[in-house]
Parts: structure tokens; C-alpha cells; sequence
């Protein structure tokens, strides 16, 4: 069975680290190219924690410079949960820029794409300000993409706001594109992250993964959610798991807009279930147990894999 070629957007962050260290060295993916976008933190920060895992992990994909702000609002922060620079709890040695390709973010991919022998696959797990760039610019990319994975989303109350979640809320206006860009969508909502926490014992487990394991715990144990739950919530690694294992998750699907205009809801995902026109794939429940033996095992891969 050959590799799912895919592409990755996102803004590093601490679960950003774990969602890209599992992909990197899933079995069953051929990462071509991440891009790393304003979110979490600034374009600065998100790019060298870039540069920076891979030189930690010892891979060698191609990183192309992203958007470094919303298509429309202005930029917003997460850093009082991830850290001033995204990554707090771990220091990485700090790499140099051999993997960071020159060129706009929407032209590479697109040129990425269309050379590819098989549909490439897109994996947002930030703002999908350079995914909207990519379908603005080159519509007819579309044909030669597979399907499409984002955490984003709220089915209920929000993180950001009473009633958007942050990578939604970071760039509503690209988010709206991306979800009418007629691909297949599918989502892993706030909710999902929310189920999908690790016990005090799993993170135990992650911890004797090696240097791999031992870097996402110390991460992981420095995450300070706007709520003050104690859980570790697994958000971003859940679009992997979805791509990887549909499995263990109950998806629905919906019709998805977001709100553009509301002076109090501008950012909501508005998830009809009752639409009988559908835009996306919803994830409503996953099954804890084995999403969390999987992570475990995913974190033990990447160590193992790490050369």
C-alpha cells in the first residue's frame, strides 16, 4: 500500500509538535511539505519551532514560509497557553534555515500538488489562512487534492470566544473558503479534543518514549488552558487520528458556515446536522481508550523512527 502524500499547515504550538511528530513518521504518510502559518504565536515563532522539531527529530521535509496574518482582522495570540514563543517547557537547539524553501506558500503547494503522481491530501491544524490563499489562487488545485483534515471547529461553546474556537476564529474569512472549497472536509471539533485528554498515566507512558516522549511531556505538562482545567487535552493529533483512523471516532455529516458578521459570534462554526446539503465530516465522539494507546504507540514510533 503506497504512502498518503500530504501536505501540512500549521501554527506551532504545543500540540502542533505532537500532531506533526506523529505524521512525520506515521506509517501510512508521505509528508511533502509544512507550512508554517501565523496562529498560536507569530509567523517568527511558528516557523523556527518548525526549523526546530525537524532538526530535533532528524527529518528533512521541506518547510515553506506561510501567511503571517488573517486574510482580513487583525491577528490574534494564544501565547498565555502555549508560551511566548509556542513551545513552552521545552527548549529545542535552534536550527538553521537548510529545509526552509523561497517562494509563496500557496504557489509551492500548488506546485507541489500538481507534480505529485496521487491526490495529496491537506492537513490544517491552525488558521487555514494558506489553504484559502491556495484555493483563491489556483482553483483548479482542487482536483488533484484528496481530502482535507482540520481541527477547528465547535459544536458547542467555543475557546476564543462564548462561541468560536480559536483556529476557526483566527481567520473565519479563510475558514468559510476552505470549508466551500467542494472537497471532502473532515473535522475534528473542539469537542473531540476535549474528550481525547490523557490521563496523569498516559502521560507516564509518553514520558518513557524515549527523547521523543520525554520532549512532548515536558511540553505537554507546561500547556495552562484559558479555563483552568487540569486535563491534557489532545487537540491537533486528533485530525491525525481521524485521517489515520476513522475508526475510533463517530462521524456525522453537516452543512458548516461561519460566521462572518456577528458582533458576538463572528468566528462561530455553524454545524447544521438537519441540513440535507452536507460540506463536511464531523467527528462527535471518539472512543478515549483506543485513541490514547494509539497516540502512546505513535509517540514510540517517532522515537524509534528518529535517527
Amino acid at each position: 500500500m503506497s504512502k498518503k502524500p500530504l501536505i501540512i499547515s500549521t501554527d506551532p504550538g504545543i500540540d502542533d509538535v505532537a500532531a506533526m511528530t506523529i505524521s512525520l513518521f506515521a506509517a501510512d504518510l508521505d509528508v511533502k511539505m509544512i507550512v508554517p502559518t501565523w496562529g498560536n504565536v507569530s509567523l517568527e515563532h511558528t516557523l523556527q519551532n518548525t526549523l526546530d522539531l525537524e532538526n530535533f527529530l532528524h527529518t528533512k521535509v521541506p518547510v515553506v514560509k506561510g501567511a503571517n496574518q488573517p486574510l482580513v482582522r487583525p491577528a490574534i495570540s494564544a501565547a498565555s497557553v502555549h508560551g511566548e514563543t509556542g513551545i513552552a517547557g521545552f527548549e529545542f537547539e535552534k536550527a538553521n534555515n537548510d529545509l526552509l524553501m523561497s517562494g509563496l506558500a500557496a504557489t509551492k503547494m500548488y506546485e507541489a500538488i500538481k507534480s505529485s503522481p496521487e491526490k495529496v491530501t491537506l492537513l490544517g491544524i491552525g488558521p487555514l489562512t494558506d489553504f484559502a490563499l491556495l484555493f483563491k489562487q489556483y482553483p483548479d488545485v482542487v482536483e488533484n487534492i484528496a481530502k482535507v483534515y482540520i481541527m477547528g471547529g465547535n459544536i458547542g461553546h467555543g475557546n476564543h470566544s462564548p462561541f468560536a474556537e480559536y483556529n476557526i476564529a483566527g481567520d473565519p474569512e479563510a475558514a468559510q473558503i476552505v470549508f466551500h472549497s467542494g472537497l471532502p472536509v473532515y473535522v475534528a471539533p473542539l469537542e473531540i479534543g476535549d474528550k481525547a485528554h490523557l490521563t496523569q498515566d498516559q502521560m507516564d507512558k509518553i514520558k518513557e518514549c524515549g527523547e521523543v516522549g520525554k520532549m512532548l511531556y515536558s511540553m505537554f505538562s507546561h500547556i495552562h488552558e484559558p479555563d483552568g482545567d487540569l486535563r491534557i487535552k489532545i487537540y491537533d493529533p486528533t485530525a491525525v487520528g481521524i485521517m489515520l483512523h476513522p475508526e475510533f471516532f463517530t462521524l456525522k455529516p453537516a452543512n458548516v458556515e461561519i460566521e462572518l458578521a456577528g458582533r458576538y459570534t463572528y468566528g462561530a462554526s455553524v454545524i447544521d446536522f438537519l441540513s440535507k446539503e452536507h460540506n463536511a465530516q464531523i467527528a462527535t465522539d471518539v472512543d478515549t481508550e483506543r485513541f490514547a494507546t494509539w497516540f502512546v504507540q505513535s509517540i514510540q514510533a517517532a522515537n524509534n523512527g528518529r535517527k
